[in-house]
């Protein structure tokens, strides 16, 4: 935003006059869609007229529609698979709506149909102006976008635009970070062909087509023709014959009427008939040559004359997979390049989902899931998600044919203990998965708890405040030390408030013993069906004394936080620093707490569910923390489950030369750092 306006400025400034905002959008959008004047005089092929005919339009319908109407989803590669990431503030402009005046699939159809009329779609990237985060998306009019290019200092080159608005009196610089663009088929890299410009004969040649048509029902089923008399007439008697001829049978209503000579009048043709001027044969040529300028099926704009039931099929995957796969790869390629920062493209990437259009009819897709079932590769769930039925019980078993093993597996248990193998390997991807959805569930919970502390304890805190502290317009200096022994004062309260068997500990206690009780229990009962045990697992001992030993840790940090503020701060800036620092617990720690108390417990209660039944071994796995060098070296890593992956005072290298992370404790299982969301997984 601050490019646009700098630029818009420099505008106004060297023409002395106002310029109205591309930032407030609203207005040159509905100018836009209310305004504009068409010019049908004669044969004119540009992207207005070129809209009037039937087949391009029905072309750039199909094509458009689609790619706006497929879902267009933001994800989260993960070490195996992709999850949604429906947290990433693209996800919703992408897949909900982009701005408050419209939906995706509106959006997405508009500038598809642009790169297609124009060679270029391109759209406003409106962004927070203190985080940089994308907030609104809004459609550019492609006529008044000018792309250029220039040379940087490093040697690379630019791509930056103009958008001059005559209309509006908009005239910018825009910076490549404030514009979505998408190309249609490139020339030089920077914009696209317009089909309209490239196509501009056969379009041309439709429209003459229809014009023809249109006269030709106008005037008559025989246009052209020539009354002779046997003799000499007057130039009045001319007029008034050929009047007289024309209001009885011009026109498509008078038609056919019998036509009555007098005097010796006679008619000669000297038309051609529709059928040796080809009418009909050209109009059909014009709509095959349509779907090659697009590379669509005929069938798609309405040509069906060889279409059968045995290749319509084909043709629809045929689309799908070339025509349309190109339209959504610009699309996706442009987010990637345009919209994701460079340290995102490693972890998300966005895709459309074309299932919809690739399903064939149903006796194809039971047939396809009944050996997916069989092979293993599918559950009754995952098929049941794929048609859009809700799962049920018992339904994410995974079936493995007795005769396929693993190939070896004959000599040590045969082919039973290989069945069991990769079944608990199945099993395992699936609980992996289902113990980050629990923690997702229980974060919001945990969240919620922790406010509820962090609200007490700025309230029983700020009374000691008040109670025990100087106003900070009090000076310390001259209250004979007052100042002084009132810190001392909120300290001793502030030690007893803050004791282990205090309000704060009580309170913090009373919250979280039964949330992660039940937490804890979530996830041991899928982590005991992760490795195929089937004893029941009671965590409830081992919750309590983890909440105490976290309890404990909490009020401990909490009490030196605010002793060390105390100690350090101005005395006259206690009260003030005590306050700021609440204030700041309020608003970050229980989303902070949620995070990293979420990935601590399911680990922990799955390390613990584990080792009572007998596990002996972990691994590290990371699941979408590749870009931290921490996680990333860690990734892998198998350790006996008694011991460390890190022990305390290990330090582990990062990227940069020097920069090292220094472990404050032995870690069993993740998280390793703040952000942190490996998982630890049982070794067979």
């Amino acid at each position: 935003m601050g490019i646009l306006r700098t630029a818009v400025q420099a505008v106004e400034r060297a023409t002395s006059g106002p310029l109205s905002g591309i930032a407030t959008p609203e207005k040159w959008v509905e100018e836009w869609w209310t305004g504009g004047i068409q010019n049908s005089a004669g044969v004119r092929v540009d992207q207005e007229t070129a809209m009037m005919y039937a087949p391009y339009f029905a072309g750039v319908r199909v094509i458009s529609e689609d790619v706006g109407g497929l879902p267009l989803l933001m994800y989260e590669r993960l070490a195996r698979g992709k999850d949604r990431a429906t947290q990433h503030p693209l996800y919703s402009l992408l897949h909900d709506a982009p701005n408050d005046m419209m939906g995706a699939m509106a959006f997405r159809e508009n500038l598809t149909g642009h790169c297609m009329n124009w060679g270029r779609g391109a759209a406003y990237v409106v962004t927070h102006q203190r985080t940089g985060v994308i907030e609104e998306l809004w459609p550019l009019r492609p006529d008044r976008l000018h792309v250029k290019c220039r040379r940087m200092g490093n040697g690379k080159f630019e791509r930056w635009y103009q958008y001059l608005d005559e209309v509006n009196g908009i005239y910018a610089n825009l910076a490549p970070a404030e514009v979505l663009f998408v190309g249609g088929v490139g020339d030089n890299g920077l914009g696209g062909h317009s089909i309209v410009e490239l196509a501009a004969n056969s379009i041309g040649l439709g429209l003459a087509t229809e014009h023809y048509g249109a006269k030709t029902f106008d005037n008559n089923s025989a246009p052209g023709g020539i009354l002779t008399h046997p003799d000499t007439v007057s130039d009045e008697a001319r007029k008034r014959m050929r009047a007289d001829w024309e209001n009885l049978h011009r026109g498509i209503n008078r038609a056919g009427l019998m036509a009555i000579m007098e005097e010796g009048v006679t008619w000669t043709s000297v038309g051609l008939p529709n059928d040796a001027n080809q009418f009909l044969e050209t109009r059909k040529l014009q709509v095959t040559d349509m779907s090659r300028w697009l590379r669509l099926p005929p069938h798609m704009i309405g040509d069906l004359d060889r279409a059968t039931f045995s290749n319509i099929e084909q043709q629809q995957l045929d689309y799908v997979s070339m025509a349309l796969a190109s339209w959504l790869t610009r699309w996706e390629q442009a987010i990637v390049t345009q919209l994701l920062l460079p340290e995102e493209r490693a972890r998300y990437f966005p895709e459309h989902l074309v299932d919809a259009l690739l399903r064939g009819d149903t006796a194809a897709r039971y047939a396809a899931y009944a050996i997916g079932r069989q092979w293993g590769w599918l559950s009754a769930n995952d098929i049941r998600e794929r048609e859009n039925m809700n799962g049920i019980d018992g339904g994410d078993q995974y079936l493995v044919p007795l005769n396929m093993v693993p190939a070896g597996d004959s000599s040590d248990g045969g082919p039973a203990r290989g069945i069991v193998r990769l079944a608990r390997a199945l099993r395992g991807r699936r609980s992996w998965k289902a113990r980050a959805n629990l923690t997702d569930a229980w974060e919001p919970k945990i969240a919620k708890a922790d406010q509820e502390v962090a609200d007490l304890e700025a309230e029983t805190v700020g009374k000691l405040v008040d109670e025990h502290l100087p106003a900070p317009e009090e000076d310390a200096d001259t209250d004979g030390g007052r100042g002084r022994r009132s810190v001392l004062a909120f300290l001793a309260a502030l030690r007893t408030l803050y004791a282990d068997d205090g309000p704060i500990a009580e309170r913090m206690t009373s919250l979280w013993l039964p949330i992660f009780t039940s937490f804890a229990a979530d996830v041991a009962t899928e982590a005991a069906d992760e490795i195929g045990h089937e004893d029941d697992v009671d965590l409830s001992k081992w919750a309590r004394s983890y909440v105490q030993s976290h309890v404990g840790y909490r009020i401990g940090s909490s009490f030196g936080q605010l002793r060390k503020i105390a100690d350090e701060s101005e005395s006259d800036q206690v009260a003030a620093d005590i306050v700021a620092r609440f204030t700041k617990w309020q608003d970050e720690r229980p989303q902070e707490v949620a995070r990293w108390e979420g990935n601590q417990l399911s680990n922990a209660a799955a390390r613990e569910t584990w080792r009572d039944a007998g596990v002996r071994s972990l691994k590290w796995v990371t699941q979408g923390s590749k870009t931290c060098p921490y996680c990333k070296k860690l990734d892998g890593a198998t350790t006996p489950i008694e011991d460390p992956f890190i022990s305390k005072g290990d330090e582990i290298d990062g990227d940069a030369e020097g920069e090292k992370l220094t472990a404050k404790r032995n870690t069993f299982h993740p998280p390793v750092h703040v952000g942190c969301d490996c998982q630890v997984v049982p070794v067979p």
